[in-house]
């Protein structure tokens, strides 16, 4: 399961822990925490029997993700790691848990793309984001398999949301944006990894929003966009088996997209 929280600490207030314990995930990843390690209640940390990891962002009440999980993770990186992403990991966008064995290299990820929609400096920011990552994503393509799950902040296409003629000069479905969903989905550009939720509903269209704005009544009309996705290589894409949106009742401005992998970790 992947679900911008939009503050643990709210979600919480609106049953996101025993929702979470009738849905029994194996694995989860959030985003969005706005909260730091002291805020965090035993509740907060182990969900449904699975317990969380988390890379914090330094200001307060600001991004944050995490991932849960029932299996106890071999290794775990906190952050990117690297000197030209550190303005990023400081905003604390991405926790990696690796699952290895002899003879098998796997990873779950919990990450979240930065926003540009607030300001030129931001959507500048967010350009740098993707400058690092797709490398960083293709060394790790070469290395091991894994689902990075999360808040990418970019509809791909026409399909993804609502309105998409009044949105292609916004953040978010800007043309080097949607060129760079392209390129980590090409195969012949290196990376070729899968949007899941794509593999299995191709030509959704109203069904596949995860995210709407608090503006306009934009829920109450199902003005969304899918910007909340999992991002596999081919071999455990292959693996999936059924994807949904739950949005029965809401934790957040989100919806969680939730997929069943036919894998044992």
């Amino acid at each position: 399961m992947s679900l911008n929280l939009n503050g643990i600490r709210s979600a919480a207030t609106k049953g996101l822990v025993p929702w979470t314990e009738e849905l029994a995930p194996d694995c989860m990843g959030v985003q969005e925490l706005k909260a730091q390690d002291a805020d965090l209640t035993p509740a907060m940390r182990q969900i449904a029997g699975m317990q969380g990891f988390f890379h914090h962002a330094e200001k307060k009440g600001y991004s944050g993700v995490g991932m849960y999980t029932k299996l106890a993770p071999s290794d775990i990186v906190v952050g990117l790691g690297t000197p030209e992403a550190d303005e990023f990991d400081r905003e604390g966008r991405y926790v990696e848990l690796r699952f290895d064995k002899p003879g098998r290299k796997l990873s779950l990820i919990s990450c979240y793309f930065p926003s540009g929609s607030s300001s030129e400096d931001r959507q500048l920011a967010k350009y740098r984001f993707l400058h690092i990552m797709a490398p960083h994503l293709r060394r790790l393509r070469e290395e091991r398999e894994f689902i990075l799950v999360g808040d990418v902040n970019i509809a791909h296409h026409e399909k993804d949301l609502k309105n998409w003629k009044g949105n292609l000069k916004n953040s978010g479905f800007l043309p080097e944006e949607r060129a760079w969903m392209s390129t980590l989905l090409d195969p012949a550009q290196g990376i070729g990894l899968i949007d899941v939720y794509r593999q299995l509903h191709p030509d959704t269209t109203d069904e596949c929003y995860t995210w709407w704005s608090n503006r306009g009544q934009a829920r109450a009309k199902n003005v969304g966009w899918r910007i909340d996705y999992h991002l596999a290589t081919p071999a455990l894409a292959a693996t999936a088996r059924q994807a949904r949106i739950y949005k029965d009742s809401w934790f957040s401005d989100h919806a969680p997209l939730i997929i069943d992998y036919d894998l044992a970790l």
